[in-house]
């Protein structure tokens, strides 16, 4: 995937999701040291994740800001949601992801949250399937979100629409929705009219079947006549 320079996003937020002490053992006594999990995310689908060690809190999470937009995405949207289902995987963590119709917000965990928020995404449903570790569900977020693909191409794959496979997107988009209704009418309207036409004879081909019908009878009227 092409790697995406984070000096070229504007408004680009950065979250910290956990902080955890850790003490490493020594000769002379214990060290503390933490660890800090950081999101950066423009809040219009483009969002990375990464890690910072460090013996203070402060330059931990300068460091988990630095790797975390080493790491940055774009992701497809509809409007505020996702284009589709996708499940996210990442060590012994599964993350759901499901698209949800607007007005209904994010519902997520804190660390899934921050990661969806980051990305712009509004409007979607999740649940955690595997274990509950911050790290590992932050990172199956992310491979769930790497994964999505565009409406349009899934709906090519599935022999839909892409209004089938998202039922609210003709509301995101008026004029292409207006455009299709329209297209709709108009295909309907042709295939009636030769329909209509076949079963409505012409006044011409009218004349012409009567002239027909006509003549054997009269040709029947003389042969009585000239009979015996």
């Amino acid at each position: 995937m092409r790697r995406i320079d984070p000096n070229t996003l504007s408004n680009l937020e950065e979250r910290v999701v956990r902080i955890n002490r850790v003490a490493k053992t020594y000769k002379g006594g214990r060290t503390p040291s933490f660890n800090v999990l950081v999101v950066v995310g423009d809040g219009n689908g483009h969002v990375g994740a990464g890690i910072g060690k460090a013996r203070e809190v402060p330059e931990a999470i300068r460091k988990g800001v630095e790797d975390a937009k080493k790491n940055i995405i774009a992701i497809p949207r509809v409007a505020t949601t996702i284009p589709h289902m996708i499940i996210g995987r990442a060590g012994a963590s599964e993350v759901l992801l499901k698209p949800a119709s607007p007005g209904t917000g994010v519902i997520a965990g804190g660390a899934v949250r921050a990661v969806l928020e980051a990305a712009g995404v509004s409007d979607v449903l999740s649940k955690s399937l595997g274990s509950a570790n911050a790290i590992n569900t932050v990172w199956a977020a992310m491979d769930g979100l790497r994964r999505l693909k565009r409406a349009e191409e899934v709906a090519r794959m599935r022999g839909k629409s892409a209004e089938e496979l998202v039922p609210w997107l003709r509301e995101t988009r008026p004029a292409e929705a207006a455009e299709e209704v329209a297209e709709e009418a108009e295909a309907v309207a042709e295939e009636a009219a030769p329909a209509d036409a076949a079963e409505t004879p012409a006044p011409e081909a009218e004349a012409v079947t009567a002239e027909a019908e006509k003549v054997p009878v009269e040709e029947a009227a003389e042969a009585a006549g000239e009979a015996p």
